[in-house]
């Protein structure tokens, strides 16, 4: 692995580094009281204490810690998850995992206990730092390999923070042979939309000091998709969108997307399908970058990596229900039972009942968030040139 303290300030924190951290974590009184809010009995946080002061790198902190409390998650709030196209991947190469994004926490977390599971090495996370509302939540995020993406940094110190993040992905992956995820576009999807941001793929190219095809192709960028059956922060998400409809200004304060990480790891999620997509190659990168101003090319690009997001995307009962609900017709009716549209009809009513905001504009919003990606695999499949 190279070792640069070019990266110091965003990189993940080096199996020498975990004893320290495990040690400032312990002495952080607000990481005690989430310690102590977690587990109320007092013998348990003196077994997990014991525990972190033994762990001595990065692994030992996964498999001691991180893992088992995911498969609790996993098993307390979710009915299984599914994992499809790992023969896509090979082992022993590195990969961008451009991803839809619609869980704070787990989109990410989820894929690495698989990873894990199937014998992949884990992959580097990128965190908005945004996130990071306290330092105790750095720290413990840094040691389980997230790195930071700065975010509402000065306009004036844009452009350097972008460089930098680019530079750090690349020699992540050319030499240092790890795989990262990354979001599609800054924050959740929260109207069922998933589109790749063109500004994504402009940071990542600032860092290619060749031409565009040989600069994309050593990223080997596999698109992601994660779809839940229920979403995570559903009503959450419907709220923040009415909130921004009445105030366009609205912004969500730092305790707001702390008690959504809260809920989307609490609330149940129902069945879970990741799926990876195809390494994007070269002759596919030829084909998109034939003609056209560099800001096309980037355009076209992400739209080849939204295509192949949406048909990967695992449709569920769920969303062919919203879908016939939201465009009042029964196109999908074969889809599903009467049962499970009693079932979401019933979810939709409880998860609403959290939104104090007008139920009709609510309701609308609720539907569409889970019927776009089935307006999206439609779309793809009709303009799809093949």
């Amino acid at each position: 692995m190279l070792v640069s303290n070019e990266f110091d300030e965003i990189r993940p924190y080096y199996d020498e580094e975990v004893p320290e951290y495990m040690n400032k974590l312990l002495a952080d009184p607000v990481f005690a009281r989430v310690l102590k809010n977690f587990f109320v009995d007092d013998a348990k946080i003196q077994e997990i204490r014991e525990a972190m002061l033994q762990t001595r790198n990065v692994e030992s902190f996964q498999l001691r810690f991180m893992m088992p409390f995911l498969e609790n998650i996993l098993n307390s709030s979710t009915r299984g998850l599914t994992v499809g196209g790992l023969e896509n991947l090979k082992k022993d190469e590195s990969y961008l995992y451009i991803s839809n994004h619609r869980d704070i926490v787990l989109d990410s977390a989820l894929l690495n206990v698989q990873m894990y599971k199937y014998g992949y090495n884990s992959t580097e996370i990128a965190m908005g730092s945004n996130l990071l509302v306290y330092q105790w939540i750095e720290d413990l995020s840094r040691v389980n390999r997230s790195f930071i993406v700065k975010r509402n940094v000065p306009v004036r110190e844009t452009l350097e923070a972008s460089k930098l993040l680019s530079a750090y992905i690349r020699q992540t992956i050319t030499h240092n042979g790890n795989s990262i995820w990354i979001a599609q576009r800054e924050g959740r999807s929260k109207d069922g939309l998933d589109q790749t941001s063109p500004a994504l793929l402009k940071m990542l190219n600032m860092s290619n000091n060749q031409e565009f095809v040989q600069g994309f192709q050593e990223l080997r960028i596999v698109p992601m998709t994660i779809a839940y059956e229920i979403e995570p922060c559903g009503n959450e998400k419907v709220a923040e969108l009415l909130k921004r409809q009445s105030d366009p200004g609205f912004r969500k304060s730092e305790k707001d997307d702390l008690l959504s990480m809260i809920s989307g790891l609490k609330n149940q999620k129902g069945r879970i399908q990741i799926q990876f997509g195809t390494p994007i190659s070269r002759s596919e990168l030829k084909e998109l970058s034939a003609e056209g101003h560099i800001n096309d090319r980037l355009k076209r690009l992400a739209d080849y990596i939204d295509r192949q997001i949406y048909t990967n995307y695992r449709l569920f009962p769920n969303n062919y229900i919203a879908y016939d609900l939201y465009y009042n017709c029964n196109k999908y009716i074969d889809k599903y039972t009467t049962e499970e549209q009693k079932l979401f009809i019933e979810l939709t009513h409880q998860r609403l009942k959290l939104v104090n905001e007008d139920r009709a504009e609510a309701m609308d919003l609720w539907l569409k968030m889970y019927s776009t990606p089935v307006y999206s695999f439609e779309n793809c499949c009709q303009h799809d040139p093949a």
